[in-house]
């Protein structure tokens, strides 16, 4: 009997619940957030399929925290542009609810609203962030202490990748030797931040590389990581020319992918050197789709608003694919309570606790059936004196429902805003394609579809990229995954129009949308519109 007592004790002393590991059993936390990373990494071949273009890529760190967590199949942004969709993530709230936060250009930090980094700070986290956080926006990364938890002493040259390792093996170093250099800014800045910590305080380090934003040097994909463009033939998405300037364009984003891969690997080695992996939730993700193409950045289509997001929840089942839709304005209230931290008033994301801890795949939460993405203000509006180009969508399973509060505003922003008509684009234009259709990144496919969207082969791609759109889109997913056919007037669809538009509505206006209040012209008054005082500077890259 005694000895059986002394097994018990013994067993109860040396028991450490899943997800314990600091103080108080509560986990660290390493967030990586990557710009403009859309949709895009090794591990989401397994389910699109060797043809896909996941298949293409390497990204063996990201792959790992999948396989060893959770892969979630169905996550979007609440806003696909920079600093809304981050409003909504540091909130936990939609981000048409965080006051100025729910705009890019003229974007202020309403002090009111409390933000997850401050509220684990609070609690007793050590907290730190390198490099991009919130911005563009004032004051710069306000809802992490606006630069107060900045490590960065070593370095963001990562952060211009393709353009640093090209020069640098132009110069005659060797590709591996110029990677390490820059992964070495990488890992000195994270040894910093856990070096200033107290050995028993939980920390929350956010990893916020922008190498994955524009701009990146033409032809490194192919010249740096050996991805060879020819190999994206035929895989490209339906709503862009499968032409040689797109696939190369696709290689050279793969190819920051990789480094950012590349990165997260260095962090997990680093936290496997020092016995912390398993205390550590990891979380990697980015703010929106790919950026400089149709559909994607500032788009409501799942190229716009789909993410990559895996999870690796210390002592929880791996290798699970979850079907559950997930907004990334979740995860706030999800790091909160992984943390024991009550969660505040107003927010309105949900935990996703129950899925990292669930022991299955496919359909955790039947109640999680769908999401709401929106937009407002990026840039173009302020050139044009239109504020915003407002909208709101509904994804479910099956369908894709859009509203386009103002279908006589251009969704990318206006074509004569250089003061001609951007069709006969000269060499100039081809250069600078920031002049027309702004809420498009300058790139080589835009500059493609500048000069040849006329071209009658060409024509619909270039519509579908900048022509006005309707004020209602509808998808049927079932019959058309890409996305192309907009089946909002099409009798068969009046139903599913009618009761997605319903559905829509209702959920606006529970959660207090100001585009469906009142008179909904709140984003069309001060302090939303005008040419807004220019912001600071961020600190760090694009």
């Amino acid at each position: 009997m005694k000895t059986v007592l002394r097994w018990l004790l013994a067993a109860l002393l040396l028991w450490i619940p899943p997800g314990a590991g600091a103080a108080d059993g509560k986990p660290n936390i390493l967030f990586c957030f990557a710009d403009d990373w859309g949709r895009y990494a090794g591990a989401y071949a397994a389910i699109e399929g060797a043809g896909s273009l996941h298949a293409l890529l390497r990204t063996p760190n990201i792959d790992r925290v999948a396989r060893e967590g959770v892969l979630f199949r169905r996550a979007f942004v609440n806003a696909p542009s920079c600093t809304p969709c981050r409003s909504a993530l540091l909130s936990g709230r939609h981000f048409f609810a965080t006051g100025r936060g729910a705009i890019l250009q003229g974007a202020y930090w309403d002090g009111s609203v409390p933000a997850f980094p401050m509220l684990l700070a609070e609690s007793g986290h050590h907290v730190g962030e390198t490099w991009k956080v919130w911005s563009p926006g004032d004051p710069g990364d306000a809802p992490f202490g606006a630069g107060r938890f900045a490590y960065e002493k070593h370095g963001g040259r990562f952060n211009n990748f393709s353009e640093n390792v090209t020069k640098m093996v132009a110069g005659g170093r060797e590709f591996a030797a110029a990677r390490d250099e820059l992964l070495g800014g990488v890992r000195e800045n994270f040894r910093e931040f856990l070096a200033a910590r107290e050995a028993t305080r939980p920390w929350l380090y956010w990893f916020g590389p922008t190498n994955v934003h524009r701009a990146w040097q033409q032809g490194s994909g192919k010249a740096l990581w050996g991805i060879d463009p020819e190999t994206f033939r035929g895989r490209i998405p339906a709503h862009l020319p499968d032409v040689e300037t797109v696939r190369e364009d696709f290689a050279d984003y793969f190819g920051e992918i990789q480094a950012f891969d590349a990165a997260v690997g260095v962090l997990l080695a680093e936290l496997e050197a020092r016995g912390e992996l398993e205390k550590t939730l990891i979380v990697i993700s980015g703010d929106h789709g790919m950026p400089g193409m149709p559909l994607g950045k500032c788009n409501l289509h799942d190229f716009g608003v789909g993410v990559s997001l895996m999870a690796r929840w210390p002592g929880g089942t791996g290798g699970r694919v979850v079907d559950d839709f997930v907004s990334l304005m979740d995860l706030a209230p999800t790091f909160l309570e992984a943390s024991g931290v009550a969660l505040p008033a107003g927010m309105q994301g949900r935990s996703l606790l129950p899925i990292l801890r669930a022991t299955t795949g496919g359909q955790i939460d039947a109640s999680r059936d769908h999401v709401i993405t929106g937009r407002e203000r990026h840039v173009a509006a302020a050139r044009e004196g239109a504020v915003t180009y407002p909208q709101r969508a509904l994804r479910t399973a099956d369908f894709l429902y859009i509203r386009n509060y103002a279908p006589d505003r251009w969704p990318m922003g206006d074509p004569k805003a250089d003061g001609g008509d951007v069709a006969p684009a000269g060499e100039a234009l081809e250069r600078e394609t920031y002049v027309a259709y702004a809420d498009m990144d300058a790139s080589p496919t835009k500059a493609w579809l500048v000069r040849h969207g006329r071209e009658a082969a060409w024509r619909p791609y270039y519509d579908r990229a900048f022509a006005k759109r309707p004020a209602e889109e509808l998808y049927d997913l079932r019959k058309d995954p890409a996305q192309l056919v907009n089946v909002a007037t099409q009798p068969d669809y009046a139903s599913q129009r009618r009761d997605l538009a319903a559905q829509l509505d209702r959920e606006l206006k529970a959660a207090g949308d100001p585009r469906v209040s009142g008179d909904g012209q709140t984003f069309e008054r001060e302090p939303f519109t005008g040419l807004p005082k220019p912001a600071a500077k961020p600190k760090r890259a694009k």
